[in-house]
């Protein structure tokens, strides 16, 4: 495990993350399997919708959240 802050995914964007995209793309993944990607709060619904419109979106939750929920 890393100790740099993760960042946001959206292009160019060098903000902390804040948020985790859960998605996954049906056509290829499995049901239960989930892709992340990280937003700021200036990308969260951007990067939501992006995903949202395609049905990959499946849930949005704080960074800390997601991070307790692993450990």
């Amino acid at each position: 495990m890393s100790d740099e802050t993760p960042i946001c995914s959206a292009k160019g964007c060098r903000v902390d993350a804040m948020w985790v995209l859960a998605w996954n793309n049906p056509k290829i993944h499995t049901p239960e399997r989930r892709k992340t990607w990280l937003a700021c709060e200036e990308h969260r619904e951007h990067l939501s919708q992006f995903l949202g419109v395609r049905g990959f979106l499946k849930d949005v939750v704080p960074f800390e959240e997601w991070e307790a929920k692993d450990a």
